[in-house]
């Protein structure tokens, strides 16, 4: 299904929030590009996820969609300044005089913005969200396809156009790299280091602090090599506590200390990096970096487009649960993944990694 009408000057993706989709929807842009070299490409996207779009050669503008404030307006029942703020944003937008507005989320909240946006020509994913009637074209995401990005890849496919490759990328600020490098001189951390990804949203996707600093220490004992924990603000108190349990003077939390553009410089710079479920491992994809991805009560895929990543995950009867657990807490899927199991998967990576070099 090919666009109507002529080529489109102006493209709009709407992809705003969740740092994994965000990662597996990038792929979009380079098939855009190449089918379109002479539109402008933006793309609407919180303020705190900037960092994983705004370096992409393939992207013109990034329009930045406070949520969060929005938010805050209605808690404070700011009613008249929420307004305000809309209107500044529909008059922003309606500016770029979109002609195809891409709604890659399919919730309610993204076809509002669609609205907002005043495309002359609207796509979106199927859903039971209201809403749909704001959409020119739907798209189904597709059901059962094991690979990484399928949904945004069918996307792309739905708009009659080549995926090629369709592979995430992230591209690292110069800067970011040089605040990483500073402080990990200052650790004393060298260019020889894994990272781990241990902290999520939600806590059926999580595997066992206890385990991370058990595989923490084993890992340390086995390679000798540093190991850096990442997370966000609200996780320095949990990665403190594995960095304690593990017992190894080589191991540290960043959780907190890094913006999200200096956290992808972390990663882009590891020998190998271990974690759930979240935006964090989804990057080691990107950069084609040694992998080990651990689902349980999610399972995003079961392929990606690097061969460097390896997926650990034990489907019980279950499986996936998503955001429905019937376990009590107990979370089987995760529980099946032992220390063991994943040193052995970290091992044969490491040592693959090695004959290849």
């Amino acid at each position: 299904m090919k666009l109507t009408g002529t080529m489109p000057q102006s493209i709009l993706i709407i992809r705003p929030s969740a740092m994994g989709d965000i990662i597996m929807a990038s792929p979009m842009l380079a098939a855009l590009r190449r089918a379109y070299p002479q539109a402008r490409i933006s793309w609407l996207v919180e303020p705190g996820l900037a960092d994983l779009l705004q370096h992409n050669p393939d992207l013109d503008e990034l329009i930045l969609w406070p949520k969060g404030e929005w938010n805050r307006f209605v808690r404070e029942k700011r009613y008249f300044e929420l307004l305000r703020r809309i209107i500044a944003l529909r008059r922003e937008l309606r500016s770029h005089r979109f002609d195809l507005a891409i709604d890659a989320v399919g919730l309610v909240k993204s076809r509002f913005l669609l609205w907002l946006s005043g495309a002359q020509e609207t796509i979106g994913f199927l859903s039971k969200e209201p809403g749909a009637f704001l959409l020119d074209r739907k798209v189904s995401k597709g059901k059962n396809d094991p690979a990484m990005s399928s949904e945004y890849r069918q996307m792309i496919v739905a708009l009659g156009l080549d995926p090629g490759p369709f592979v995430p990328q992230i591209f690292v600020a110069p800067g970011d790299r040089e605040i990483a490098r500073q402080l990990f001189a200052s650790l004393g951390v060298g260019n020889d280091y894994l990272v781990f990804a241990p902290f999520t949203t939600r806590p059926q996707k999580h595997w066992f602090d206890e385990r991370w600093s058990l595989l923490a220490g084993e890992l340390v004992d086995k390679f000798g090599k540093s190991i850096i924990i990442l997370g966000g603000p609200g996780d320095a108190e949990r990665g403190a506590e594995i960095v304690r349990q593990s017992g190894r003077a080589q191991v540290y939390s960043l959780c907190g200390r890094m913006t999200l553009g200096q956290s992808a410089a972390v990663i882009e710079g590891a020998t190998l990096l271990i974690g759930v479920d979240t935006g964090l491992t989804h990057m080691g994809t990107a950069f084609s970096l040694p992998t080990l991805a651990l689902f349980g009560a999610t399972c995003p895929y079961q392929t990606t487009p690097s061969p460097r990543t390896r997926i650990l995950y034990d489907a019980l009867s279950c499986s996936p649960c998503r955001r429905k657990p019937t376990c009590h807490g107990q979370f089987d899927c995760m529980r099946a993944l032992t220390v063991e199991k994943i040193v052995v998967a970290a091992t044969t990576l490491l040592e693959e990694e090695r004959e290849t070099l």
